[in-house]
């Protein structure tokens, strides 16, 4: 068009990760998550209010960050 007339323009667009809570299946609260590693070194996503894991291991183990048995 030729001179559009201005305001504002709705679009969807995606969000990001950061903006979004989650709600943990063991406190039913909505929290953020983190990534650790486990004990045997595989990477599992947990809540941060009660730390319990989230879900099932989101990368395989490695064996550089599995804990060291005495």
């Amino acid at each position: 068009q030729r001179d559009p007339q201005g305001g504002r323009l709705s679009k969807e667009m995606p969000i990001q990760i950061s903006n979004v809570l989650l709600v943990c299946p063991a406190c039913s609260a909505r929290t953020r998550s983190g990534a650790r590693y486990a004990a045997d070194g595989s990477k599992e996503r947990y809540c941060k209010k009660c730390s319990k894991a989230i879900g099932g291991p989101i990368s395989p183990p490695r064996t550089a960050y599995a804990k060291k048995s005495n």
